[in-house]
């Protein structure tokens, strides 16, 4: 280790459960002067709870227990103001009926989708693209516009399906985002045009595009809030990141009302991959091989996450905020993604390591279908009910993310190179995508069940 630090706490940020010292320092109640967003049917909460803010991740105040059935778990969080999203958008779960029931039992409230599971779709799509394939290869269309073709069908199919949680939220959840072109993601007027033909083309009130947090993409993202345009600001790695994709958010806003637009229409959430951050930093502190490198290891993430979300807690008393939501404006929720534990089984780590202590009302959490199931066999109400909670919690978390450098890391910096990182990934996902899509229109429809 580069330095004697002080002791880490390492099972405060895990969410495990804390003495009476951890206890909220505020009360829940203080909030937002003005309406957090249109009122939702019975059964059901705003975007942030009643008063427009949110207990700290893992609160206390989670939902209550039930019955052990299918769903009842996820009807619970949905009860208690936290939504969950399914990732993961595929053919094979729209026509195969997964999807629908997935959202008919309250199990899910929205789905996300990449680059990459679009490719994976595609390679083991067996008969689902078969005759969309061979229509557009007939017609000589190019790979480009095939594909774009491709995702507006399974975009406009899942919007459809959500819809009736999209009316019944007053257009809160009910959300299909899709990532745009990640090439794009550090040319603001590509961006904003891409999204301008892809919003007309899938015509879907409760369609939302995924634009990187880059200082391109964010600029796009404001113009594209202003036009009318759902937005998920994704790769937000870092508090100062969610700083400026918020600003962006806020700005997109105002620009949005000066142009006469009803805030209260527009959604939008932030996206922080909480599991690459463990991942990156387990290799660093690995290296170290110390005790107290070994009790930080696996900490960070959920931390990460925490450090985020207060921030998040403190804008919503700005007043800038005050204003917006005096005219309807929601918040920008944070959505938290890459919840699945690499290598789970082979780890011995629990599926829902990372899901678990996020479940917050006012944030939406992204799960596979693996560790949504992980998630209601464990009944995670326990953990939203027993994890710390409050000012305690963050002041936790903070305290470990300043640890990080007597280990020799800058937490800003890693960052930085994992959005640099994330975005060669998905562009890289966009090319095996195009290459795929290029195979089945050169060899036929064929290509697309065989992979």
């Amino acid at each position: 280790m580069r330095g004697s630090g002080p002791g880490v706490d390492g099972a405060a940020v895990r969410g495990e459960p804390a003495g009476a010292g951890n206890r909220r320092g505020r009360g829940a109640g203080a909030g937002l002067t003005g309406p957090a967003g249109p009122s939702v049917p019975a059964g059901r909460m705003g975007p942030t709870g009643p008063t427009g803010r949110a207990p700290a991740p893992g609160a206390a105040g989670g939902p209550g227990h039930g019955p052990a059935e299918a769903g009842a778990g996820s009807r619970r969080w949905g009860a208690a103001g936290i939504s969950v999203w399914l990732d993961g958008l595929s053919r094979q779960r729209l026509a195969g009926g997964r999807l629908a029931a997935l959202a008919r039992q309250g199990r899910i409230a929205g789905v996300t989708s990449d680059p990459a599971f679009l490719a994976r779709s595609l390679t083991g799509g067996g008969p689902y693209y078969t005759g969309q394939l061979g229509d557009l290869a007939e017609r000589g269309v190019p790979a480009e516009r095939a594909l774009k073709a491709l995702a507006v069908h399974d975009i406009r199919w899942a919007c459809d399906i959500l819809r009736p949680v999209h009316e019944a939220t007053a257009g809160v959840d009910g959300l299909v985002s899709v990532t745009l072109d990640p090439r794009l993601a550090h040319d603001a007027e590509a961006t904003l045009a891409e999204a301008r033909a892809l919003w007309r083309a899938v015509d879907r009130r409760n369609a939302m595009l995924g634009i990187p947090a880059t200082a391109a993409g964010l600029t796009a993202l404001s113009a594209c809030l202003a036009e009318g345009i759902n937005v998920n600001a994704t790769l937000v790695l870092s508090a100062a990141r969610h700083r400026q994709a918020a600003d962006a958010y806020a700005e997109g806003l105002e620009r949005a009302r000066a142009a006469g637009r009803h805030l209260a229409s527009l959604a939008s959430v932030a996206s922080f991959p909480v599991s690459r951050i463990d991942t990156a930093v387990d290799a660093l502190l690995d290296r170290e091989g110390t005790l107290e490198a070994r009790a930080v290891r696996g900490a960070v993430a959920v931390a990460a996450a925490r450090h985020v979300h207060e921030q998040y807690e403190r804008m919503l008393d700005e007043p800038r905020w005050h204003a917006l939501a005096a005219r309807g404006a929601r918040p920008q929720r944070l959505l938290w993604t890459a919840t699945a534990v690499p290598d789970a089984g082979a780890s011995g780590l629990l599926p829902t390591r990372y899901a678990a202590p996020l479940l917050t009302r006012g944030t939406v959490t992204a799960v596979t279908e693996e560790t949504l199931e992980a998630l209601e066999a464990a009944d995670a109400s326990e953990a939203v009910a027993k994890a710390s909670a409050g000012a305690g919690t963050y002041t936790a978390a903070r305290r470990l993310l300043g640890h990080l450098q007597w280990f020799g890391i800058d937490h800003g910096e890693l960052a930085l190179r994992l959005e640099s990182e994330a975005l060669k990934e998905l562009n890289d996902a966009w090319h095996q995508l195009l290459d795929r899509v290029t195979l089945a229109l050169d060899q036929g429809p064929s290509a697309a069940a065989t992979g």
